[in-house]
């Protein structure tokens, strides 16, 4: 079985069009990933400001105490939830990142069959 020059043009079309394609959606998941990084730094500077202004305008030990509980429970639970959504932006770009290798593949498999 002979390949024709317009098969192996319209083949080479494919898989720019697939790197490409590629290249965009990486470009767009690095792009959420930073913003959300950038985000999250953020609010975290600014939890970690008012917790300061809180701790100093404690009125006992007690009262100083609850701020500084209160501000862990906080952090640990943001942390956490900011590590989930960047786990799942990070799966998301691995899986879209491999999409295009996977469409040639089946095509090459669709091809030989």
């Amino acid at each position: 079985m002979g390949y024709e020059a317009e098969d192996l043009q319209k083949f080479g079309k494919e898989q720019f069009d697939a790197a490409a394609a590629a290249t965009t959606s990486f470009t767009k998941s690095l792009q959420a990933i930073a913003t959300e990084t950038a985000d999250y730094s953020k609010k975290s500077f600014e939890s970690s400001t008012a917790f300061v202004e809180k701790l100093l305008g404690a009125k006992s030990y007690e009262s100083a105490i609850q701020i500084q509980t209160d501000y862990w429970k906080n952090s640990c639970a943001g942390f956490v939830a900011e590590a989930t959504k960047l786990s799942e932006l990070y799966s998301s770009l691995a899986k879209e990142a491999f999409k295009p290798i996977e469409t040639a593949l089946a095509k090459v498999q669709a091809a030989k069959n």
